[in-house]
């Protein structure tokens, strides 16, 4: 469909039009509604593990080291599902990928509240893994399909702010069902909600074309702010061949960095407070919230800004370098955290941080939709790029422990972390390239050769 509403122009993917987006619908926000709560109840299931861990350990014997191998088991098929994942989100569409994925780790995690020894609580930490793989991938690509350029960095940050909202509440949700049935029940009932949602999104949701409640004006006003004229469905491109690409590897290597500064906040954040600090379960638990608080506004404030900044007729790639190289350095004051004299001082520096990793991740997960050659190749480059970004998620509190250890603070460890974050800031600005749809026929600047 080639036609625009009354308010926007066609555009060169590049230099995007001006002006506010126009009442044409909301159904498109519908969609990102139950997109979010979709990956919000995906990270309640991953992190259900965390909270009932102290009964599970003292019900199986489980060693400390043991019990991390059981944390860290969930990233190794995560990792390496990322990449079939968005493959599969490509051939298949996203209706029918999150809803078998849903279907998948709902049923995963409500089997750990059947294990009966350690190794099953590993092999279905792995199974739970792969479950959730495509969750991402699928998600952006759910967003390329139903947003225009000038709202698709809101809408992935949108979506992505799931992680942290699923975060926080899985901490007093599943404390209290823990406490009132037990931490086999606890399993059994944040399944149930990842079974739910499969349901509810396989009968909501359809393709643009195929819903019933979109209508005409924002069916047009989506599609105007796509932009393939450039890259028709048509075009070529193998999935092997994305690897050819210059922008592919930065984007990789970017989220690679803003992901090794974001698990610090999953993994070391509570034992560098605690231990930095001398603080008590419940001082902990109050002040532990406010990093993972700001990085929600973080979030949504990254995507509104970009989104600003394509509206207002900014270059595409500019708006979105913009984002993710001042977000990057402003992630970076992760290092000030060690010469705080306070844990008002300390907590100040980490909110920061998180605010403005979040603030570059609605940018990085807009990007899958920006570079696509052609729409079914979405899913696939947002699982290349997850990919790396969830070997951050294995390497970073291995280094970072290790670092730990060796020096005997964590000093060197959130040292490292900032300057992750300033290579992360220095790969966008100097590595990627001009943001637009890959082509096989680039010179030089846009591919390895």
């Amino acid at each position: 469909m080639t036609g625009t509403h009354p308010g926007t122009r066609p555009a060169d993917p590049d230099t995007p039009a001006t002006g506010r987006s126009p009442r044409v619908g909301r159904v498109r926000f519908a969609v990102l509604g139950l997109l979010f709560v979709g990956i919000t109840i995906n990270y309640i299931d991953r992190a259900a593990i965390s909270v009932s861990l102290p009964h599970i350990s003292q019900d199986f014997h489980i060693p400390p080291a043991v019990a991390g191998l059981i944390m860290s088991a969930f990233f190794w098929t995560y990792a390496f599902g990322q990449m079939p994942g968005g493959w599969l989100a490509d051939r298949f569409g996203p209706r029918v990928i999150l809803f078998f994925a849903s279907l998948w780790w709902g049923v995963a995690t409500a089997l750990m509240g059947l294990a009966r020894s350690t190794g099953m609580l590993v092999v279905l930490r792995m199974v739970l893994g792969l479950g959730e793989a495509p969750s991402f991938p699928a998600s952006a690509k759910v967003v390329a399909r139903w947003f225009p350029k000038t709202e698709r960095s809101f809408a992935s940050a949108t979506f992505n702010n799931g992680n942290a909202v699923g975060g926080a509440l899985s901490v007093p949700l599943v404390a209290l069902v823990v406490a009132a049935v037990g931490w086999r029940g606890a399993f059994a009932a944040a399944g149930g909600l990842g079974v739910l949602w499969a349901f509810g999104w396989w009968l909501y949701y359809r393709d643009p074309e195929h819903h019933g409640q979109l209508k005409k004006p924002e069916m047009e006003y989506i599609k105007a702010g796509q932009n393939r004229a450039d890259a028709p469905e048509q075009t070529a491109v193998r999935w092997r061949d994305l690897f050819r690409f210059r922008l592919m590897w930065a984007m990789m290597l970017g989220f690679f960095c803003v992901n090794f500064v974001a698990y610090f906040f999953i993994t070391w954040f509570p034992s560098y407070l605690v231990e930095t600090y001398h603080l008590s379960t419940m001082k902990f638990g109050f002040l532990g919230m406010v990093p993972g608080l700001a990085s929600m506004v973080g979030g949504w404030c990254g995507g509104l800004v970009s989104d600003w900044l394509v509206r207002r007729g900014t270059p595409i790639t500019k708006a979105r370098k913009l984002c993710l190289v001042g977000g990057l350095l402003g992630t970076s004051v992760i290092a000030l955290a060690v010469v705080s004299p306070s844990v008002g001082m300390a907590l100040t520096a980490l909110s920061a941080s998180y605010f403005c990793s979040t603030f570059a991740a609605a940018s990085v997960w807009a990007l899958p939709g920006d570079i696509a050659p052609t729409p079914g190749h979405v899913g696939s480059i947002a699982g290349i790029q997850n990919t790396a970004g969830n070997i951050a998620g294995i390497v970073s509190p291995l280094l970072l422990g290790v670092l730990m250890g060796s020096s005997g603070s964590f000093v060197v460890p959130l040292v490292t972390a900032g300057c992750v974050a300033l290579l992360g800031a220095a790969t966008y600005a100097f590595l990627l390239p001009k943001v637009e749809p890959l082509r096989l026929d680039r010179g030089p600047s846009g591919t390895m050769g």
